[in-house]
């Protein structure tokens, strides 16, 4: 019965448009109205760290959003364009996106900064697309905290990890990307 329950899962998540959240939903309700599953079991496996974490900080992204706070840092970006080479600036807008994202969530990074790198490229008469990648590629390189990357958030709990483990691996992983990443869009796109 599990077995079966699990391909259901797994097609249905794969030959339609349901999310496979939904899906997953679906399947451990079944788990539990066939008997397979304990409900006892199931409210056991979910990782309460994680739900109370998101908690947290999702009111912290909305307020960022809706007191300008991000347009401000991101606007602070553009401004060091009067003085640095255009390379230098995309390298900021690459960190910068990384850093935000890392508390916000990777889509409202994007959605807030897009605009104003894209701006801030046609102002220094930079190419606009390498702007538009580097704020995008460096909002999905959120890797110093479990809340950036949605990986580190699904094993944060049971993998016994401490927020401080994920700074310590993944900051060194963003410079590293954050070079190799302005470089390579420079190459492919130049400014």
């Amino acid at each position: 019965m599990t077995l079966g329950i699990l391909l259901s899962v797994v097609g249905v998540a794969a030959t339609t448009s349901i999310s496979i959240a939904i899906t997953a939903l679906g399947g451990v309700v079944a788990m539990v109205a066939t008997g397979c599953l304990s409900t006892a079991d199931a409210y056991d496996a979910v990782s309460w760290n994680v739900i109370f974490l998101l908690a947290g900080v999702l009111p912290l992204g909305v307020a960022l959003q809706r007191t300008g706070g991000a347009e401000f840092l991101a606007a602070l970006v553009g401004q060091v364009g009067a003085v640095a080479p255009p390379i230098f600036v995309l390298g900021l807008f690459f960190v910068l996106a990384s850093l935000l994202a890392a508390v916000v969530t990777p889509v409202a990074t994007v959605v807030v900064m897009i605009p104003v790198a894209v701006n801030t490229a046609q102002t220094l008469g930079a190419n606009p697309f390498a702007f538009l990648l580097g704020t995008m590629f460096g909002a999905s390189a959120a890797y110093s905290t479990p809340i950036g990357y949605q990986t580190n958030l699904m094993v944060y709990s049971p993998g016994g990890y401490k927020f401080t483990d994920y700074a310590r691996v993944g900051a060194p992983l963003q410079l590293l990307l954050a070079v190799v990443a302005t470089v390579g869009i420079t190459v492919f796109w130049p400014l």
